[in-house]
């Protein structure tokens, strides 16, 4: 990929001068520093993370009040943990947890000097946390680096089919913005604005703007896919497209890739650590930041295979402010053993099957993830669009957005492969309509689970 004049003036001049000189802040030794980290060995990168997991956890023994009374409790001493099946021994955090103790939870040395944020509380459930300096620019040089291993770099053209602000902006604010993304030489189009009727304008402005690099919510870039594959209509080509904030199933990165003529690359994050992991370019899983954070996937005592979901637990290593340490935060994803062909050390995951409350329970006590669905759907004849949703556990309801060829074969087809996985003992409702809007926050949801969620023991 070309680099212009003025990625090169951003990345080595403005931005040092911006981010390092006025700022004063660390981000681009971090950078350097996780860019050296990735080459190491499995082995080395294991190491270095239990040194800073040790590390941690004598800090939250020492300093986080609510960690010395859990852990005392249980008669854990932080001394006795000696290797990560010890570590894992350690309690789950959960967000009921931290809403109960949020103040024991904060570092007695940071409280006075953390920053706050929120989640964005898609289920009704915001959560207020802290975090420090350094771990918000250890998180955004993590970021930049899983970005860069799909094309995008500071000072690339970028455009964002992204969430707007929120509420009325003033003068200044809207100001900031603009030279913000100016200099950074993105676009940021507001995807909750996004309907059927003006797709046309967000294809001009891709046309207009001639990105090399779109990010973006993958409900969105989906169903701007779907505008274009249906019109017939092309747009200026980027270099690579990159999905976020939720999870890129395979139907529809093939549809991503089918519009836009370009490879589309699936990242994992969330709100509370920014970047968890990102696919580089060989796209053979997700590379986890296992320099930066330890994941964990927590399944059922049921499940005996590798190969299946479990529940993402995850510790930031440098957050010593307001720790989260084996904190659920809601996730499904698979593990991996493969070594990736690119000769990083970092972990893989080989696919993040959706949130927690996307998964779908049976009376039997299966868990089927988000994944199956868009699996098994994506061969029925004439199915535009879809959701799952579950009321009841002994109930599915499928909404259903019919194109032509649509028939009721479509409807066999379905009712017989949900059977081969659940039985009879799901009832099974189909519900047509003209489309399935977005969620507030900008996504589609896949499936959508209404059932309470218990841990996996």
């Amino acid at each position: 990929m070309k680099t212009s004049w003025y990625e090169k003036a951003f990345r080595h001049v403005l931005y040092p001068a911006w981010e390092t000189g006025l700022r004063r802040r660390r981000t681009l030794a971090y950078m350097a520093e996780y860019r050296r980290d990735q080459w190491l060995t499995p082995e080395q990168i294991a190491g270095l993370q239990w040194q800073r997991l040790k590390r941690l956890l004598e800090h939250c023994e020492r300093e986080v009040p609510y960690y010395r009374r859990r852990w005392r409790e249980l008669g854990i001493v932080v001394a006795d943990i000696r290797n990560m099946d010890d570590y894992a021994r350690l309690p789950l955090l959960t967000k009921a947890d931290i809403r109960l103790n949020l103040d024991e939870l904060k570092a007695v040395s940071w409280r006075e000097h953390l920053l706050y944020k929120a989640t964005g509380g898609s289920t009704g459930d915001p959560l207020r946390f802290g975090y420090t300096r350094e771990s918000y620019e250890r998180r955004t040089a993590v970021m930049w680096r899983g970005y860069e291993w799909a094309g995008s770099r500071m000072g690339r053209p970028t455009l964002f089919l992204w969430g707007g602000a929120v509420g009325e902006q003033t003068r200044m604010q809207h100001l900031k913005e603009r030279i913000y993304n100016a200099a950074f030489a993105r676009r940021v189009l507001n995807s909750f604005h996004m309907t059927e009727a003006n797709m046309s304008e967000f294809a001009d402005a891709i046309d207009s703007y001639r990105p090399q690099v779109i990010v973006g919510y993958v409900g969105p870039l989906v169903r701007l896919a779907q505008w274009l594959i249906a019109t017939g209509r092309r747009v200026a080509r980027p270099q690579s497209i990159i999905g976020a904030a939720e999870a890129l199933h395979e139907f529809q990165r093939q549809l991503i890739e089918q519009a836009f003529g370009c490879p589309a690359y699936n990242t994992y994050g969330c709100r509370e650590f920014m970047l968890i992991a990102a696919e580089c370019d060989k796209r053979e899983g997700l590379h986890v930041n296992a320099d930066h954070l330890v994941v964990e996937l927590n399944r059922s005592a049921a499940v005996t295979s590798a190969d299946q979901a479990g529940e993402v637990v995850i510790t930031d290593l440098y957050n010593y402010g307001m720790p989260f340490v084996r904190y659920l935060n809601g996730d499904l994803a698979t593990a991996s053993d493969h070594h990736c062909s690119c000769g990083r050390g970092l972990p893989l995951l080989q696919r993040v099957d959706g949130r927690m409350l996307d998964a779908i329970r049976t009376p039997a006590g299966h868990i089927l993830p988000g994944e199956f669905f868009p699996h098994m759907l994506k061969d029925v004849p004439g199915l535009v669009r879809f959701q799952v949703v579950q009321r009841r556990l002994d109930q599915l309801e499928l909404a259903l957005v019919r194109g032509p060829g649509f028939d009721d074969s479509s409807l066999d087809y379905i009712r017989h492969e949900l059977a081969k996985v659940v039985g009879d003992s799901l009832a099974i409702h189909f519900r047509f309509v003209e489309d399935i809007p977005l969620t507030p926050s900008g996504k589609w949801r896949v499936t959508m689970s209404e059932l309470p969620v218990t841990p996996a023991a």
